[in-house]
């Protein structure tokens, strides 16, 4: 029987539901820069370094940092260790909020080739640029990396997936991202201690705008969605969510995470996320399958696997009731 907290112990009056996604992300203290320019000609490949490394060099001291890339022409796709290839195109972000291992490469397959024979090592006389690839049509990918303390890129939460493309919709938000980050690859340039010094604002203001475009469709983003992961009870609760949202988890289930009783979590949830716990992990579910779909060549019923059908019939069905289009919809 799990235990449930002492009777005096309330739930905390619910945050302020003007509290928006946007004010939430200004208080995330962001820092890092624009670092590589990558100009590959099909057929490429290369496997990054190890996070550990990629932390040494760019923020010592630190076990992992988060990385982003900016495809400013062309076609690629990244993938980690499981193989699954997300593909970006011209003015899509790629986002690897923990820093993880992966490989990325062009619509042709090539032999993969290790980012250690491709870059120097630091201190660098000026922004490292790769050249790689058999000579053929061009892909070019901006780089860059952020640091933070936050919650939100606590790998243990799993608050993100560990790699995500946002594709800017047309109009002012994807001409805002070609432009920053133009700007920035014109304004930063080596420290003389080795790193980059620049206009680091811009990236730190493009990965909130990207982060602002993949939360949009979390579970009510616009209430307290990244105050519930400082919660100590819906923490370890939303962690274990994240972590396998393909597990048949139950309230029961959900509170012996959290060693609360099932009538405390539940009441938890509704005073912060506005939803009953089995009602959030049912959004967060979409939330993943959606960002599959559109960013992945997984077919339908391998993404229901990963979000917890058994069948592809009851995968879509959950899907269309939750996004008002079918999978199949969805992907186009």
């Amino acid at each position: 029987m799990p235990a449930r907290l002492d009777d005096h112990d309330r739930v905390p009056a619910a945050p302020d539901p003007d509290a928006t996604l946007d004010a939430i992300l200004g208080r995330v203290h962001l820092q890092g820069a624009v670092f590589l320019r990558g100009e590959y000609s099909e057929a490429w490949s290369y496997t990054a370094l190890p996070p550990e490394q990629t932390a040494a060099v760019l923020q010592p001291g630190a076990t992992s940092v988060a990385l982003f890339h900016v495809v400013g022409a062309g076609r690629c796709w990244v993938a980690l260790e499981d193989g699954v290839r997300h593909w970006a195109e011209a003015g899509d972000v790629i986002v690897l909020p923990y820093g993880d291992l992966h490989t990325m490469g062009g619509t042709t397959d090539a032999a993969p080739v290790s980012m250690a024979a491709l870059l120097e090592p630091p201190p660098w006389s000026a922004m490292p640029v790769i050249r790689h690839g058999e000579g053929g049509s061009r892909t070019d990918v901006i780089c860059g990396y952020l640091h933070a303390e936050d919650p939100l890129f606590d790998r243990r939460l799993g608050a993100l997936p560990p790699l995500f493309v946002v594709r800017p919709p047309d109009g002012p938000a994807r001409d805002w991202v070609r432009a920053s980050i133009g700007y920035a690859l014109q304004q930063t340039s080596p420290a003389a201690a080795g790193g980059l010094q620049g206009p680091t604002q811009l990236p730190e203001l493009l990965v909130r705008e990207v982060l602002r475009l993949h939360l949009a469709g979390a579970p009510s983003y616009e209430s307290a969605w990244l105050t519930a992961l400082r919660d100590p009870v819906l923490a370890p609760v939303l962690a274990a969510m994240h972590a396998a949202p393909e597990e048949a988890w139950s309230v029961g289930s959900l509170a012996r995470e959290a060693n609360v009783s099932v009538s405390f979590l539940d009441e938890r949830f509704r005073a912060v996320l506005h939803l009953a716990p089995i009602r959030y992990l049912t959004a967060w579910r979409m939330h993943v399958a959606r960002e599959l779909l559109r960013s992945t060549d997984l077919g339908i019923a391998a993404i229901g696997h990963r979000v917890g059908y058994a069948s592809e019939e009851a995968f879509s069905r959950a899907f269309k009731r939750a996004h008002g289009v079918s999978p199949s919809g969805a992907r186009g």
